[in-house]
């Protein structure tokens, strides 16, 4: 399948610049390291005793500062909601560009675990460099207390050797913690080994205090390599006599020597600060418990849960986050929002599907199983819900739907949810947006899942057939399990039924049909669901067309 060079800079111009600049400030800072402490005057000394070990180990800091500074700022959701939502970013590149800040935040994260391995490798190659050749002719200079000391006990009596160690095995456990198997399987893990990172900046700040690398402060009275007195030129190193002129070649005092002013603090602080600062808000923001209004079961063990808050406000396809103490005090799970707050309703809503161990004990206590042993009428009986706390809400890729011509909307299962929203949105007539027509693919296991949002799709079609416009809402459902298939046999919801398929989309087909109805015009493609369609949608959206049809491809994805 050809690539086309217009929807690739399309969907990958901007992000592909970014990792351009992002690789380029890394790399620029790595080479303008190394180079001052190999050439720099004032580490000629140090650079003598350790080699490249110190140019490697200092290189790999600096671009270790930059990324540990970095790999905050996209984790600031309130921060990027905000910016989304104020005309500061107009330009809807540059809002897509907020949805990949997941993606900035793992490659920062990915940056930092590789050069701690280049960075504790210089550091240990260093050590031993600071035992082997330990200088008698400048003292201050060593780290090592005396010749051939065991490097083991130099790292371990220093505080840079100490808080290294807590270093590597903190990011050590973060590190394995984030792989894909350990957050599908044990979220909890995940969730307990990311909070270190709180631990980790603290003992980061104190990793430079304890001034193991040093630069010399006297160069103009102590030029590198200077003969000091008492000492012949027939004793100085070859590469000494090359960097003076004859007239500066015996040294008018001795070489001062003194440690750096910890730099990591400078990269870091700002960041962290605001990261800081963001975390107070958001726990100020959700201290109130939301009110349950009502919880609903679906089939396909799905739930959904209507809730109150005062002055909560939302726009279509954001999320929030959810944390239910009696379930446990320190987990916060994301839900996309299917319901928003409108003028005549306070409330809104999620669906949640029952899947893990977070949902089925929250499910426990929404929906408790009956208790026979009561002898009170089950009618009478008064439901009692936990305390629940929601935080947001938050920005997601779905905003954009109202902002395109033409917006086609693809859901996997239990992701239908933020499309849900924004079919709510339409059918309690929003206005001001620039959408004029909106295709609809929901595709699905079971045909027990379609009964989420039957009503929802009923009466927005009926709504649309009312007003005259039935080419604004192009729906298709697919059904991929062929085993004992049914039909939607209800009445009102006939509408479903003669838009029901079996089987898989013909996504190429589909992407014809739309293209070729909407000629030489931007369409937004927003989907979520399995990896596997969304493979396949980002592919045929890169992919050129004789239409001249640009498909703009959106992914959702929780940060």
């Amino acid at each position: 399948m050809a690539v086309s060079l217009r929807s690739w800079l399309a969907n990958e111009g901007g992000k592909h610049l970014v990792l351009m600049l992002w690789l380029g400030a890394n790399t620029w800072l790595f080479l303008n390291t190394f180079l001052l402490y190999s050439t720099g005057q004032q580490y000629h000394y140090l650079y003598k005793m350790l080699g490249v070990g110190l140019c490697i180990s200092r290189a790999s800091a600096s671009v270790l500062n930059l990324n540990c500074s970095l790999v905050l700022l996209p984790m600031c959701r309130s921060l990027l909601t905000f910016i989304r939502g104020t005309h500061v970013v107009s330009s809807r590149k540059t809002r897509r560009l907020l949805d990949k800040n997941k993606t900035f935040h793992v490659a920062c994260g990915v940056a930092v675990c590789l050069f701690s391995v280049v960075h504790v490798s210089a550091h240990i190659v260093n050590v031993v460099n600071f035992s082997v050749s330990y200088s008698d002719d400048f003292p201050a200079l060593n780290l090592a207390r005396y010749r051939g000391e065991d490097p083991k006990r130099i790292i371990l009596t220093t505080i840079p050797g100490v808080t290294g160690v807590l270093l590597v095995l903190i990011l050590l456990l973060m590190f394995i913690s984030s792989s894909y198997c350990v957050r599908m399987s044990y979220y909890e893990i995940f969730w307990y080994t990311h909070n270190l990172f709180i631990v980790f900046y603290i003992i980061l700040m104190v990793h430079m205090v304890g001034g193991a690398l040093k630069y010399q402060t006297n160069i103009e009275a102590h030029p590198p390599g200077c003969l000091r007195p008492n000492q012949s030129s027939t004793e100085q190193h070859v590469d000494d006599l090359d960097l003076l002129a004859d007239d500066d070649s015996r040294c008018r005092e001795d070489a001062h020597f003194e440690s750096h002013c910890p730099q990591t603090w400078l990269w870091v602080s700002g960041p962290l600060c605001l990261y800081c600062l963001e975390r107070l808000y958001r726990y100020i923001r959700s201290s109130a418990p939301v009110t349950i209004v009502s919880v609903i079961r679906h089939p396909c063990d799905v739930i959904e849960l209507c809730m109150l808050k005062k002055n909560f406000k939302a726009r279509p396809g954001q999320y929030i986050v959810l944390n239910c103490p009696s379930v446990s005090s320190f987990e916060n799970h994301p839900f996309t929002l299917t319901k928003c707050p409108t003028e005549n309703k306070d409330t809104f809503g999620i669906h949640l599907r029952v899947v893990g161990d977070w949902t089925e004990c929250f499910t426990q206590l929404l929906l408790p199983q009956p208790r026979m042993d009561l002898e009170v009428l089950p009618m009478v009986q008064q439901r009692t819900y936990p305390k629940l706390f929601v935080d947001g809400p938050f920005g997601g890729p779905s905003e954009e739907v109202f902002n395109y011509d033409v917006s086609l909307c693809v859901a996997g299962g239990i992701g239908v949810t933020p499309f849900a929203c924004v079919l709510h949105a339409l059918l309690d007539g929003w206005k001001g947006f620039r959408l004029q027509r909106l295709y609809f693919v929901w595709v699905c296991r079971e045909i027990q899942s379609f009964y989420w949002f039957a009503e929802l799709l009923c009466a927005l079609h009926q709504k649309l057939w009312q007003e005259n416009r039935p080419d604004y809402f192009n729906l298709k459902l697919y059904v991929s399990q062929m085993d004992n298939l049914q039909s939607m046999s209800e009445e009102r919801f006939r509408p479903l039924a003669s838009r029901l398929l079996a089987g898989r989309p013909r996504w190429k087909l589909l992407f014809d049909e739309i293209g070729k109805s909407n000629k030489h015009k931007r369409v937004g493609v927003f989907c979520c669901g399995p990896k596997g369609i969304s493979r396949t949608l980002h592919r045929l959206c890169n992919s050129a067309r004789s239409c001249d049809t640009t498909f703009e491809f959106n992914k959702e994805s929780f940060s």
